[in-house]
């Protein structure tokens, strides 16, 4: 419930364009959430998944070009944490992922890659590029959790993509920073209780 008011707080501000509030909520925001899924026995490397967005969380509240590496390279170091921890649920039993969902997730990153490369600021493409292909393998290994933490997975997809065509300044939805908020919680949501509820308990 605290991390539903914290979201709610930090969406509403966005959409009024409330400046200050957003820095006030969205720092709550993971530790929150971690509270939560330690309360349910949480496998650390989820912990740390969730720890990582928050220092990704915290790097972009700043306007700046080293902000913005620090927090991807933050989100990134969550993505592996995400990867270590769904390759161990793989040993307990949990199926593997659909060859025809890789396919569309293979298609997909190539694509924005390919559309997005030239839009992008020259040295910010090679790591935009890495870390696309690892946040790809997140959402697409998700998947075999389950349909929660696979929706998970493909939100932060969705999500980062809408970063990623702010950068390179394509057209965007009204408060485009709501809608990448918005998709963001839902993943981190969808991604924790989506191993939470699986697999309580492995550490």
């Amino acid at each position: 419930m605290a991390f539903a008011l914290a979201a709610a707080a930090d969406l509403g501000s966005l959409l009024a364009d409330w400046h200050l509030g957003h820095v006030l909520a969205k720092p709550l925001l993971m530790p929150l959430l971690v509270a939560h899924v330690i309360a349910r026995g949480a496998p650390r490397l989820l912990v740390a998944a969730l720890l990582f967005g928050w220092g990704g969380d915290l790097a972009l509240l700043f306007d700046a070009e080293a902000a913005f590496l620090i927090g991807m390279g933050s989100f990134a170091a969550g993505h592996v944490c995400y990867l270590a921890l769904f390759s161990r649920h793989s040993l307990f039993g949990r199926r593997g992922t659909s060859p025809l969902l890789g396919a569309a997730y293979a298609l997909a990153l190539v694509a924005a890659v390919a559309l997005l490369w030239g839009e992008l600021p020259a040295d910010l493409r090679i790591p935009v590029a890495g870390y696309s292909v690892l946040l790809t393998a997140m959402a697409l290994r998700s998947s075999a959790l389950g349909l929660r933490a696979g929706a998970g997975g493909a939100l932060f997809l969705l999500s980062d993509m809408l970063i990623a065509t702010g950068v390179a300044e394509w057209p965007q939805l009204p408060r485009p920073d709501f809608w990448i908020m918005a998709t963001y919680l839902a993943a981190q949501y969808l991604l924790a209780t989506g191993v939470t509820t699986r697999e309580p308990g492995v550490r």
